[in-house]
């Protein structure tokens, strides 16, 4: 008792002191030490190795059992230390934030698109040729639905005569770059996407080198020329394309997938129209909405395509004539020999519209 008693009179006087605990235990740890050699060397009787409790096993048994415990917890703090922790599971960024999810509520209720589609749409890359009377209205809603990336290439400037038709522009932006005007307008419209824009006439090279960086690839060109040209690179990349034309009241459109078993362009225009049978927007004019609907369809196609909505317009035409309401589909098929794509089968139609101005 008379050890125990100092004891806690240490502990209560380090505790007091605010002694550092490697200090209380020295002091504890000696006076055991202590107290199992009183009661071990120490003649028997003698008032000291009475008071130190007389029996030095139960000392050395609480040497035994104290040591364990020191050991113990030596051993588990040494495992601790080693241990490395664990960091906490990061988090994954929601898909949309809450105003993107406002922005695409009508499409996410929709049945064919869901939230499912919707994140396609915004992880899906899109590729525009022309950012004119075609180009204009497919931008827009490529936009608005939410397409992650979009880019337009297109070598002019925006000109007055523009405005009657094209109208991602404004008159404030004349004599500015068609791509800087429609990528103002489009990121006004929509902040969440991204635009990419090249300034320049689409060629061999930049076409092998653009497409395969997109998902889909949308022509609004106004010329024969290009209108070829891309689908050859869409062929050649592998991209499946939508491609669209119109003059005067008549649009048509179709979209264009050898690598997904449909047709190319080519199949059903292999040969570029005689002189004056396609006239241009400029020579023969066009009804200022007309570009709206056809450009319109275009976005429409891109979706349908990205979300795997509904059925889409690959391997068929769609030719609309807006001066008497009407919408005709042809079927199409690939064409044999074709040298675009080297399609196996028959098919092909005459091209019945002009340039997409």
């Amino acid at each position: 008792m008379t050890v125990l008693a100092l004891a806690a009179g240490f502990l209560a006087l380090g505790l007091i002191l605010r002694l550092p605990g490697r200090v209380l235990a020295a002091g504890l740890a000696a006076l055991w030490l202590a107290a199992l050699l009183a009661s071990a060397l120490l003649p028997e009787g003698g008032a000291l190795r009475a008071a130190a409790g007389g029996d030095w096993r139960a000392w050395a048994a609480a040497g035994l059992v104290a040591g364990v415990v020191v050991l113990y917890r030596a051993g588990l703090g040494r495992l601790k230390a080693r241990a490395r922790p664990v960091p906490p599971a990061a988090k994954a960024p929601a898909p949309f934030s809450a105003t993107e999810l406002d922005r695409y509520a009508r499409h996410i209720v929709l049945r064919e698109v869901g939230g499912q589609g919707q994140k396609r749409l915004k992880a899906a890359r899109v590729l525009v040729v022309g950012a004119g009377g075609l180009g204009s209205p497919a931008l827009l809603y490529l936009a608005a639905a939410g397409v992650g990336t979009i880019g337009v290439i297109d070598d002019d400037d925006v000109s007055n005569s523009n405005l009657q038709r094209q109208i991602i522009h404004t008159d404030t932006r004349i004599g500015q770059p068609k791509v800087a005007s429609a990528a103002v307008a489009m990121q006004a419209l929509n902040p969440f996407v991204t635009v990419d824009t090249w300034q320049e006439r689409l060629d061999e090279g930049r076409a092998a080198a653009l497409f395969p960086a997109y998902d889909l690839i949308l022509d609004g060109s106004d010329n024969f020329d290009t209108r070829y040209l891309v689908n050859r690179a869409a062929v050649a990349a592998g991209k499946p394309l939508v491609a669209a034309a119109i003059t005067q009241w008549e649009g048509q459109i179709g979209l264009y997938h050898p690598a997904g078993g449909g047709p190319c362009y080519e199949c059903l225009f292999p040969e570029r129209p005689e002189p004056g049978l396609a006239p241009s927007c400029a020579e023969a004019g066009v009804i200022a909405p007309l570009p709206g609907v056809v450009g319109s369809m275009m976005a429409l196609e891109a979706v349908k395509h990205l979300t795997g909505a509904g059925e889409t317009l690959k391997g068929r035409l769609l030719i609309y004539d807006g001066l008497w309401g009407e919408t005709r589909i042809i079927a199409a098929a690939r064409r044999p020999g074709c040298a675009a794509c080297g399609g196996p089968h028959a098919g092909g139609v005459l091209d019945s519209a002009g340039d997409g101005a």
